[in-house]
């Protein structure tokens, strides 16, 4: 089975079934999102939010002018 098949054949109906009758490869999807999910915003904070990063873009800005 090739991995493009494999994926479209994971989110197939609304109820939360899967194309195979089990909702392990559906529950496997969600753990990925959730987590790929919390990374994103880690990342996020740690070179937006973090007030290390907020430093070095107001030196930034004061070495500009």
């Amino acid at each position: 089975m090739s991995a493009a098949a494999f994926v479209l054949q994971l989110p197939v109906a609304l109820g939360g079934d899967s194309g195979s009758g089990n909702g392990t490869a559906i529950a496997a999807v969600s753990i990925v999102s959730i987590v790929g999910g919390y990374l994103l915003l880690a990342g996020l904070w740690y070179f937006v939010f973090r007030e290390k990063a907020q430093d070095k873009r107001r030196d930034k800005r004061a070495k500009k002018r």
